[in-house]
């Protein structure tokens, strides 16, 4: 039976980027918004396992754009991709702070790249409550890669099948699922809360 939850960050316990931080992000590198976005997604990956810093990730995109970024201009799409991935929703963060004050064990795993985990460490007392964090600059995993999963599993010392996985994208479920965690297809923290008190009730 499951009886520990690991959270994804992004889209569950935090928000997914606000508008108004894409938009500023576009205008920092004075690039069109289409041609942006495919370009900062397709080349996001080393960058969130960590093989990338800020600024390599950066000039990366700046050559996959045509154009280049100077240090200033860099230094400035570091601090708005901050931004922009730091709000957080407050009735997740409550959940997670009730779930280990139950006693139950939580984990994290969450593709990030350094400067933004560096952010919420600084940031985010919570952090504390988890057993263990996968963060995937310091693991150098990221979803749906299946290591990540089982790192998470390794320093929890746990067989998968104990591990409920909480996150928002559907193609990282099914990642967790082959391995042989159970998962729950975050949509709001409503069902959340009832997928977690579900554990308590599944056979032993």
């Amino acid at each position: 039976m499951a009886d520990t939850v690991l959270f994804d960050l992004f889209g569950v316990i935090a928000r997914q980027q606000a508008p108004s931080g894409q938009e500023l992000l576009a205008a920092t590198a004075g690039v069109s918004a289409p041609t942006f976005w495919e370009t900062y997604w397709a080349l996001r990956i080393p960058y969130d396992r960590g093989e990338l810093t800020g600024s390599e990730y950066w000039r990366q995109v700046a050559a996959a754009l045509d154009t280049t970024f100077d240090d200033h201009q860099i230094a400035c799409l570091i601090a708005a991709d901050i931004a922009s991935w730091s709000a957080v929703d407050n009735d997740m963060v409550a959940l997670v702070e009730q779930t280990a004050a139950s006693g139950r064990r939580i984990a994290l795993l969450s593709n990030i790249p350094e400067e933004l985990a560096v952010h919420y460490e600084e940031h985010h007392r919570w952090l504390k409550y988890f057993d263990a964090v996968a963060f995937s600059c310091r693991t150098g995993h990221a979803k749906p890669e299946p290591d990540a999963y089982r790192w998470c599993c390794r320093a929890l010392a746990l067989a998968p099948g104990r591990i409920l996985f909480v996150d928002d994208s559907a193609e990282n479920i099914q990642a967790a699922e082959a391995i042989g965690m159970h998962a729950h297809l975050f949509v709001g923290p409503t069902q959340a809360r009832q997928a977690i008190a579900e554990l308590d009730t599944m056979p032993r």
